[in-house]
């Protein structure tokens, strides 16, 4: 890993200058702003359960299906298209340290978009000057949440991104990816067939990749390890994968 940091450090130059990368933090910025607005008047016209917090962070995903294909389909896509990719991996650096440098680059971005939505809390503290609405626990948890889950989403972009030369392509397969990991998990719990032709095992294994239910326990402050362990072995598997693409043959293709 030693040539990782001299990677990361271009591969973050690269996005800087990617127009994609601003299209990607002003739609959030919007999409996010908007949510917060729709959210806090809501809130206003009747009285809700839970703190706005909570449900905004429950509308991650709204960001994430166009955010993550934005950041991540020029990663190996691009090399391919250019030609470039032959020559960096005749490089000193490891095709491990490829893939993370791009991977890293990208989650780094990601988790910076995030961020920016503190703006959000001081701005409602300012104008309501009620504490009840700008609690610690919920923002924390749902940060943790976004930083955790986001490894999981930016790795599915990255290896949506080894396995073709067209970024549109790979932002299609990307936004397919996720679609299926965030929409598909939940659907699948909602099958009746489950409540009677699984054994409990299995039940509790989907119900382990509801990830709604993870950004609602999060808020919460309810931590499960085993959703943790379910995003950092996702993260690893799909990394592992990008980097068997990137070994073999198909990225020549």
């Amino acid at each position: 890993m030693r040539h990782l940091g001299t990677l990361l450090r271009h591969e973050l130059r690269t996005l800087i200058y990617a127009p994609a990368t601003y299209i990607a933090a002003f739609l959030f910025l919007i999409v996010m702003g908007s949510l917060f607005q729709w959210v806090i008047e809501t809130y206003n016209q009747s009285t809700q359960e839970t703190i706005p917090w909570v449900v905004f962070f429950q509308l991650f995903w709204l960001p994430v299906f166009f955010m993550v294909p934005l950041l991540t389909m020029k990663s190996f896509s691009e090399e391919k298209r250019l030609g470039t990719l032959e020559n960096l991996m005749t490089t000193p650096a490891g095709t491990a340290e490829i893939v993370l440098a791009k991977f890293l680059s990208a989650y780094l971005l990601y988790v910076l978009l995030w961020a920016f939505t503190l703006g959000f809390n001081f701005i409602l503290f300012y104008f309501a000057q009620d504490p009840r609405l700008v609690e610690t626990g919920p923002l924390l948890g749902g940060f943790t949440f976004s930083a955790l889950s986001g490894l999981l989403f930016i790795s599915t972009g990255i290896f949506a991104s080894t396995i073709t030369r067209s970024q549109l392509i790979a932002g299609i397969v990307s936004f397919s990816l996720l679609f299926g990991i965030i929409i598909g998990s939940r659907y699948l719990s909602e099958l009746k067939q489950l409540e009677t032709g699984y054994s409990p095992t299995l039940r509790n294994w989907i119900d382990t990749l509801q990830i709604f239910q993870h950004a609602e326990d999060f808020s919460r402050g309810v931590v499960d390890t085993r959703t943790i362990f379910f995003y950092l072995f996702g993260t690893g598997m799909m990394l592992t994968f990008s980097a068997l693409v990137i070994r073999s043959k198909i990225w020549r293709g």
